[in-house]
């Protein structure tokens, strides 16, 4: 497909197939909810760092997204970098109705969000702001503590989700 359109000609499927070009990374964004205590989650291939000093990440959410003023309303969020071979927990936490949390392994931060065992990354982080992105609002948190673990990141592209291997350095 070698689609040319400007302006506000462009077509949602044509702006989604353009964009699925960019592999993206798969992040676990979750928190606990306020009133209950039980854990709230979602799926987010918009993570990504906005600045050193402060440190503030920023992502995306859809302003139909039921999950995200669960987590907000909690005050402390985690953002858990996926790892290759956790599709389970992108479909789990990408679901809209159920238990998301049901048969992922997951471990309380100091604040009490759920990081995601065997992801290669998490942060956990605190809203700072929401600005309009149309469909979608725009999240810009401040990290509050970090850390890594082993292992390659799962990577969103073309509509699929896979591996993603470094090249070995000389």
């Amino acid at each position: 497909m070698n689609t040319h359109v400007t302006g506000h000609q462009i077509d949602q499927t044509d702006f989604r197939h353009v964009m699925s070009q960019l592999p993206t990374g798969v992040v676990a964004v979750t928190g606990v909810e306020a009133s209950t205590g039980a854990p709230a989650g979602l799926i987010v291939g918009t993570f990504q760092s906005l600045s050193l000093a402060p440190p503030l990440v920023a992502f995306s959410v859809a302003r139909t997204s039921g999950s995200w003023p669960r987590i907000r309303a909690g005050g402390r969020f985690s953002a858990s970098v996926l790892a290759e071979g956790q599709h389970h927990v992108c479909r789990a936490l990408s679901r809209r109705t159920g238990d998301k949390f049901a048969g992922v392994e997951w471990h309380p931060s100091p604040d009490g969000a759920p990081r995601i065992g065997g992801a290669v990354a998490w942060i956990d982080c605190g809203p700072e702001q929401e600005l309009d992105g149309g469909d979608h609002v725009i999240v810009v948190a401040r990290v509050l503590r970090m850390a890594t673990n082993p292992g390659e990141p799962l990577v969103f592209h073309r509509g699929r989700l896979g591996g993603y291997r470094a090249p070995a350095v000389a």
